[in-house]
């Protein structure tokens, strides 16, 4: 790894090169959430930091994976995957928390993101927004086995990605709070299950770029704060293993 920012074979805004990280990632928001996902891969180092980007890499199985912070929202996170992408790797999990959004959402409860609502601007510098931002299917199922495998409690379904934190949580004094308000009753009504701020541009690059992208959220509500929040990470690092194991078979997706 270089930290020349003109050194052509480095990647400008992660600082990484060719054979710094693996084909499979981990992407966390918070710089500060990489060394716990890292301590449980094997032989972990650090590899950089670079504004809100921070990489880690060691094996699982073997095989060469890696965590990257994306820092918040989906314009930092889609030049993430877009330099990862440029560097090799073709399997993107996003590992994080979100706010729950069904009433009946036990406390500490995973989403497993199957598609996002694209309800933030970055995307539609890349496709119209009637294009949906979906998740692959064969990431999807993996973190189903791999949340059973840690005993965590789940459900599958739609993520809201927005672009404003407290546009969500105090829509009441923006100015167009009817409009919020609105929306986010339509959101519910349609289904969603929680609302983060990063899936729809990881789907949606995963779609261009035809790579393997999936997400797994804590979601959390009032009064959820003393919630042990870690089984999202063993879950993400379990559906790695899962993705390993069945690439090494030569399994493909039905």
């Amino acid at each position: 790894m270089s930290e020349e920012k003109d050194d052509p074979d480095v990647q400008y805004h992660l600082q990484l090169r060719r054979g710094d990280v693996g084909r499979y990632v981990l992407l966390p928001g918070d710089p500060g959430r990489c060394e716990p996902i890292a301590s449980r891969f094997d032989g972990a180092v650090h590899v950089a930091e670079n504004r809100e980007y921070s990489t880690w890499t060691g094996t699982l199985n073997g095989e060469k994976v890696s965590v990257v912070s994306t820092g918040i929202g989906c314009p930092s996170t889609a030049i993430a995957v877009e330099e990862l992408i440029k560097l090799g790797a073709d399997t993107f999990i996003r590992v994080g928390t979100s706010g729950a959004m069904q009433p009946d959402t036990p406390s500490g409860q995973l989403a497993i993101v199957t598609a996002a609502i694209r309800d933030e601007g970055t995307t539609t510098h890349y496709l119209p927004p009637e294009f949906p931002a979906v998740a692959d299917p064969q990431v999807v199922d993996a973190l189903a086995i791999a949340s059973r495998r840690v005993g965590a409690s789940y459900r599958l379904g739609v993520s809201q990605s927005k672009d404003s934190f407290y546009g969500e949580i105090e829509p009441e004094r923006m100015p167009m709070a009817g409009r919020l308000e609105d929306r986010w009753n339509a959101w519910i009504a349609g289904g969603a299950i929680c609302s983060e701020m990063e899936a729809a541009a990881i789907f949606v690059l995963g779609s261009i770029h035809r790579v393997r992208t999936g997400g797994v959220m804590h979601m959390w509500s009032e009064g959820d704060g003393a919630h042990d929040r870690g089984l999202h990470l063993d879950a993400s690092v379990e559906a790695l293993r899962v993705l390993i194991d069945q690439d090494r078979a030569g399994y493909t997706w039905p």
